[in-house]
């Protein structure tokens, strides 16, 4: 930690997360580090299946928890569309019954028709066939019309849905989310309760969804006399942040959310020096942010609570010799990450491989692409692969020739060096990045990379080719004294712990 100072015993702290806490390094980073102050740490996540699960971080003990998500659906979701869509089934699945009993139909037919020989009344069958086609049409009619109202309203976007979303806006001002953003409540229904039977002294809540869960906990706990200190550790600028779902709603209901609880924050901690500049901005808070970078451990090898490990390798996990060129994608799979530039250029890479580490390997981004790198006749120098832990990603990266960001340009990406970016360092990768402001202009400083042009498939392959000619060039900016000393999750730890200790101090007084 950086200091020899332990926390105060039994200084219960709870962590919130809205993920499975597997694949956050962060997250996980935080919950080890703290406890391994002294902290007496539980952290909360979601489960991936509706049981809950758990286990430990070192000292921290982590729960998943169930979280049925029945508000996520909106009212108009129940009903049938009369104006719209007078034909469609109701949204009972009983479109999608009727369709498949008309196939159904039409198979049975199908038989019975071969079996003419054998007695079947010809013309029968022609009328029964006929009525079937009928009936075929009526069906696919009635689910067209399902599924055009459906498709109309899954963007909220239609003139009642504005009005809708102004109205609540105008009327409710920042608690508005409660009506054109109710999902959120599902996340206070999962874990409101059990932070509070765990009492503790201090919430830390990841993100702008926990914020809202820490707040309200806060709020509880201060009516029955305990004070509870709230630490809201901002991954992102919520303005910035490409909608993860594709209503109109969903920005303006987290940012209502986001306003409302934001007061509620004892301490901010964030990313970047530039994201906690907009924080204060746009939330008026008394102090800057603390930042914590997105930094690995300065000794990842080994995971100090489980023992000796074995070490990941890359290369063997895409079953390539040492001469093969290598590149690498690290982190999550989305449209705005880029990774499509990377499989694009393959043709034009004879003998590249890229890896990319990666999770929903069937959701539809990733199975898109994999289908696009075989129309293109590259899919076997693409290898998907799995999270790995996170004391072993800098071990794994470092089996590559080079280590790529392909993000695209969003609000969010300009601001800050993210995971990825100190992952590849440590592995002393050389780095080819796009050009999103404060990545590009890092990689230009140092030497340790090349940077090419968002999206731009022409200056990627120059970028890659430019790394791959000469990597122990851009290898050789690692050495200089003192370049990667604050890139450590060590340096990051002493915030937190600082951060905790100022609070539960402050609240001992």
């Amino acid at each position: 930690m950086g200091s020899d100072e332990a926390a105060p015993a039994g200084r219960r702290i709870v962590m919130l997360v809205d993920n499975g806490v597997n694949g956050d390094s962060r997250v996980q980073k935080q919950a080890r580090s703290a406890a391994e102050a002294g902290f007496d740490v539980t952290l909360l996540g979601r489960s991936p299946d509706g049981k809950e699960h758990t286990w430990t971080l070192g000292p921290a003990r982590v729960r998943l928890l169930p979280m049925p998500t029945p508000l996520h659906k909106r009212p108009h979701e129940f009903r049938r569309h009369w104006v719209v869509a007078p034909l469609a089934y109701p949204p009972t699945g009983v479109g999608a019954q009727r369709h498949q009993a008309i196939k159904a139909w039409k198979a049975d037919l199908q038989v019975r028709r071969a079996m003419g020989a054998q007695g079947v009344d010809a013309a029968l069958l022609r009328a029964e066939s006929l009525a079937a086609r009928a009936t075929g049409r009526w069906v696919s009619l009635r689910r067209a019309q399902g599924v055009r109202s459906r498709a109309a309203r899954k963007r909220l976007d239609t003139p009642v849905d504005r009005f809708y979303t102004w109205f609540w806006q105008a009327s409710l001002g920042d608690r508005s989310w409660r009506r054109i953003e109710p999902g959120l409540w599902d996340w206070e229904l999962a874990y409101g309760k059990v932070i509070d039977r765990l009492e503790p002294e201090l919430i830390h809540a990841n993100d702008f969804r926990m914020l809202g869960v820490g707040a309200r906990a806060k709020i509880r706990a201060q009516s029955r006399g305990r004070s509870v200190k709230l630490v809201w550790d901002a991954h992102e600028f919520l303005p910035g942040v490409r909608p993860w779902t594709d209503h109109a709603r969903w920005r303006l209901g987290h940012m209502a959310h986001e306003r409302e609880y934001a007061p509620y924050a004892d301490a901010v901690t964030t990313v970047s020096d530039d994201l906690a500049g907009l924080l204060q901005q746009a939330h008026r808070l008394p102090e800057r942010p603390r930042v914590m970078l997105n930094a690995p451990a300065a000794d990842p090898d080994h995971d100090p609570g489980d023992g000796p490990v074995p070490g990941a390798d890359l290369r063997a996990m895409c079953e390539l010799g040492p001469e093969t060129p290598l590149v690498v994608y690290s982190g999550a799979a989305a449209p705005q990450r880029g990774l499509d530039v990377m499989v694009d250029a393959l043709p034009r890479q004879p003998g590249v491989h890229v890896a990319l580490v990666t999770n929903n390997h069937h959701g539809a981004y990733l199975t898109g692409l994999m289908a696009r790198a075989e129309q293109l006749g590259v899919r076997d120098r693409v290898h998907l692969l799995a999270y790995v832990p996170h004391w072993q990603v800098v071990p794994m990266l470092s089996g590559a020739d080079a280590g790529v960001i392909p993000i695209h340009h969003w609000p969010n990406h300009e601001i800050a060096l993210i995971t990825k970016f100190f992952e590849y360092s440590h592995a002393r990768l050389p780095l080819v990045v796009s050009d999103v402001r404060t990545m590009a202009a890092t990689v230009r400083e140092t030497g340790q990379g090349e940077v090419f042009t968002a999206e731009d498939l022409d200056d990627y392959v120059r970028a890659v080719t430019r790394v791959l000619a000469d990597p122990a060039r851009y290898r050789a900016a690692y050495d200089k004294p003192g370049r990667l000393d604050t890139w450590t999750w060590d340096a990051q730890a002493e915030v937190l712990v600082d951060v905790y200790r100022g609070l539960l101090e402050r609240n001992a007084k």
